[in-house]
């Protein structure tokens, strides 16, 4: 079983909920907590187990047995035939108390119609916490987080859907490597146009959120995940870093200083924005109705130098700072590279031969995708 959680998509990071990614990570495969819910979905006994600050949930309690009491898979196993419900530490290592009732708001609204999952949701509701409803008559878990509710699903429902994730992320994976390479050569030809750089910022930004997707179900496998982490991470590499030098490169000058943020807003744009070129170009600073297939930009460089084996940050800083773009740098002399704190003879050698390689590899790359 892993959780099918009833929200939008909205980078790996940030963009996902922290207290629902570390719900999920409590109760998938391979966590203790997990064992003793599978045993009592087995056992068809039913469950209710709330997992919180006993501080901040006291008020909540009515009666009970007070344990407090290392965490066992049996154990918890063995206090759920009870009828009461289970109060565990934050951090589910221990059982703090056992058959007690929850008295939460009763007019809090709730659309369950069973006594047992009508309660979890109040209470979930009333105090953030996360809580944990098991059917004793039906095979189901039900998780409730800030009164939002999950189905927890069988491991081999979780993992098809996280395979065919991952399928279509290996498409808008090739799909972006296109278009990026397609960039990179108009780049080198100094005749980009807007829509060219929208293209792959669009593109970046979708395989980023269904990476998002992927992610998710990673943490609610668990255990069991482990391979298809491994093919995420695969097929992640370098579109972050990408993304951002990209954005670094045709940020209008006004909101240069300001790229993080430029980076924060695409990953909370509504999905129908991310498809709109005109909200995508006034993310950049551009004119929301800006003709983008006929409005020529040229980057600074930030990107093409990224791709180029160990050029230091720095020294791609100082390039870009010193002169005034992508075709300013084609054109430098080794002197001109040279004399640029950071960079020096060998490194200047270096770019210059990784420029050329660079142009080389990228003409066989679009004759292969033709």
């Amino acid at each position: 079983m892993a959780t099918h959680a009833g929200y939008e998509p909205s980078e790996l990071e940030h963009r996902q909920e922290p207290r629902l990614i570390r719900a999920l990570e409590t109760v998938a495969p391979g966590a203790a907590i997990r064992e003793g819910i599978d045993a009592i979905v087995q056992a068809r006994t039913g469950a209710l187990l709330v997992v919180g600050e006993e501080e901040e949930l006291s008020f909540l309690l009515s009666g009970g047995l007070r344990v407090d009491i290392d965490y066992t898979p049996a154990l918890l196993y063995q206090l759920a035939k009870m009828d009461g419900a289970i109060l565990l530490s934050a951090d589910a290592t221990k059982i703090l108390w056992a058959n007690v009732q929850l008295m939460p708001d009763p007019t809090i609204l709730s659309l369950e119609t069973g006594t047992r999952h009508r309660t979890a949701e109040r209470a979930s509701k009333q105090t953030g916490a996360l809580v944990i409803a098991i059917s004793q008559r039906r095979d189901v878990v039900s998780i409730y987080l800030d009164g939002s509710k999950y189905i927890l699903e069988e491991i081999p429902v979780v993992l098809a859907k996280a395979n065919q994730a991952l399928a279509t992320l290996d498409k808008y994976r090739r799909r972006l490597d296109q278009v990026a390479t397609r960039l990179t050569a108009l780049e080198f030809a100094s005749g980009a146009m807007l829509h060219d750089v929208l293209t792959v910022l669009q593109r970046a930004e979708l395989v980023t959120r269904m990476a998002v997707e992927v992610e998710r179900y990673i943490v609610e496998l668990g255990t069991e995940g482990r391979l298809i982490e491994m093919q995420l991470e695969e097929t992640m590499v370098g579109v972050a870093a990408d993304k951002a030098a990209l954005v670094r490169d045709y940020v209008t000058p006004a909101s240069q200083d300001d790229f993080a943020l430029v980076l924060d807003s695409l990953a909370r744009l509504p999905h129908q924005d991310v498809l709109d070129f005109g909200r995508l170009a006034e993310l950049l600073g551009y004119e929301r109705k800006v003709g983008t297939l006929d409005f020529p930009v040229s980057p600074r460089g930030y990107r093409i130098l990224g791709r180029i084996p160990r050029v230091p940050r720095l020294a791609i800083d100082a390039i870009v700072r010193s002169f005034e773009g992508l075709d300013e740098v084609l054109a430098a002399t080794d002197g001109d590279l040279e004399a640029l704190e950071g960079v020096g003879e060998s490194r200047a050698k270096e770019i210059r031969e990784g420029l050329r390689g660079l142009q080389e590899i990228n003409l066989v790359d679009r004759y292969l995708q033709t």
